[in-house]
């Protein structure tokens, strides 16, 4: 991690032409705004009283659109996972003003010195967000855990609950978080190993800002606090999509299986950069073994994210089962509804589902609307996240042209290879021939153009 040294403020500058140019939305409509003033202060008539659950929330620790709160326990040899789901759509009706600006914007959009919500701060933020502050009206599923990491949805309720604590990922203490936790998340990843899952993510470079002001660039690794958390949403999105493909409804998360001709490819990569991968063993279990911790595996593990096809949003189809390859599953996005679009939709179909009633026709509808405002948003969000790190690399290397910094090649072609320095967490293209995956060299900056995010290297 390194704090970024901005004292022209281009960081800053840059910042604000990406909005521009990514055309990230800006403060909300006066009438979309009047109108969540007003639907933050209806009343909940249509939920069950489970203020004596013992809720709790976990989250990055500057987090104020809680989407979910969880609380355990054990049932025999299952176990019973209470997942509460903000109830977005208490607030929120199809085709009214705040709706119709979420279908404009489809997700949160997220930059390192602010964000753009989907829903306007006062319900995402404060009225529909589950902070512990006091009461709030959610969706609570109830998902059964079985020892082989099976999930089943056992039902779904509208209630009222109370999150105990708004817990985060750097401070939580296991005493926080229900005894049961711990198992629960082994068992969710037993069950994808079982299965083949291969979700296996490489490092995350990120800028964000910094505690005392400013922002840092970093690789992050992955906390456990954050892994067993993502196991309970895992689990809930599972337990949902099996349910809509039961009732033969739904919008699911898919992912093709890697064809033949990449997963050839990748066997050349990987005997290119020395990672040993047996003829014999299959994609998912060779991901499996790769370890971030390892600059060859993580390399490998690079490669094999920047081959997949990527997930998309897909509705039931008759006689079709929608299959996402990394999960190894049937799967679906159920449990973000303060951040994603979608989700909104799904958890009504799934609380509709569990209750023995028909989806209402305005969810069933949307289905076969969403995947094009999800596809955009998303790209949309990539693109950015992309902008933002060119930009902070250049920041970080002003004035350092002419340096010399020892680097790994982590992706490469005939013409152009894709470095990450060992100093500085930050990853960069460079012109070179006969480079390959793996290797280390030594390459000087001759470059740096942070108003067009740009940095050259050549290989010394």
């Amino acid at each position: 991690m390194k704090a970024l040294v901005d004292p022209d403020h281009a960081l800053a500058t840059g910042l604000d032409a990406i909005r521009t140019e990514f055309q990230v939305p800006g403060d909300f409509p006066q009438e979309v705004l009047a109108a969540a003033e007003r639907a933050s202060m209806r009343a909940p008539t249509a939920h069950i009283d489970r203020l004596d659950l013992p809720f709790v929330t976990l989250d990055p620790a500057t987090s104020t659109d809680l989407d979910q709160a969880f609380c355990i326990e054990a049932c025999g040899e299952d176990f019973l996972l209470r997942y509460a789901i903000a109830d977005v759509s208490w607030f929120v009706e199809p085709g009214d003003v705040i709706d119709a600006e979420a279908w404009r914007r489809g997700e949160t959009m997220y930059l390192p010195d602010g964000k753009a919500g989907l829903y306007p701060p006062i319900l995402g933020e404060r009225a529909a967000s589950l902070l512990p502050d006091g009461p709030r009206p959610a969706i609570v599923f109830i998902v059964r855990v079985a020892p082989d990491g099976g999930v089943r949805l056992d039902g779904a309720e509208r209630a009222i609950i109370r999150s105990r604590a708004k817990l985060s990922y750097d401070g939580v203490r296991p005493s926080d978080l229900p005894p049961q936790m711990e198992e629960l998340a082994q068992r969710i990843a037993e069950a994808e190993r079982r299965r083949g899952a291969s979700r296996v993510d490489p490092p995350e470079q990120q800028v964000e800002a910094a505690s005392g002001g400013g922002f840092e660039l970093s690789f992050r690794p992955r906390l456990v606090a954050e892994d067993r958390n993502a196991a309970l949403s895992l689990a809930t999105n599972l337990a949902v999509a099996d349910a809509m493909l039961a009732h033969q409804t739904g919008l699911f998360r898919v992912m093709p299986e890697p064809d033949t001709a990449t997963v050839a490819r990748l066997r050349v990569r990987a005997a290119a950069i020395a990672v040993v991968w047996p003829p014999e063993m299959p994609l998912q279990t060779f991901e499996q073994a790769l370890s971030p911790e390892v600059p060859r595996d993580a390399a490998m593990m690079l490669a094999i994210r920047r081959a997949g096809s990527g997930a998309s949003y897909e509705p039931y189809r008759s006689g079709a089962t929608p299959w996402h390859a990394a999960m190894g599953a049937t799967y679906a996005h159920a449990t973000a509804p303060l951040r994603r679009l979608a989700d909104r939709y799904v958890v009504m179909a799934a609380l509709a589902i569990a209750n023995g009633q028909d989806v209402p026709e305005p969810i069933a509808a949307a289905f076969e609307t969403l995947p094009p405002v999800m596809a955009r948003a998303g790209a949309r969000q990539g693109q950015i996240d992309r902008a933002v790190l060119d930009l902070a690399e250049a920041v970080m290397l002003s004035g350092e042209v002419g340096k010399t910094f020892s680097a790994t090649v982590v992706e490469a072609d005939p013409r152009h290879a894709r470095i990450q320095l060992f100093d500085l967490p930050v990853l960069a293209r460079i012109a070179a021939k006969d480079l390959t995956p793996g290797d280390r060299i030594d390459a000087r900056l001759i470059g740096v153009d942070p108003a067009r995010r740009r940095i050259d290297f050549d290989v010394v």
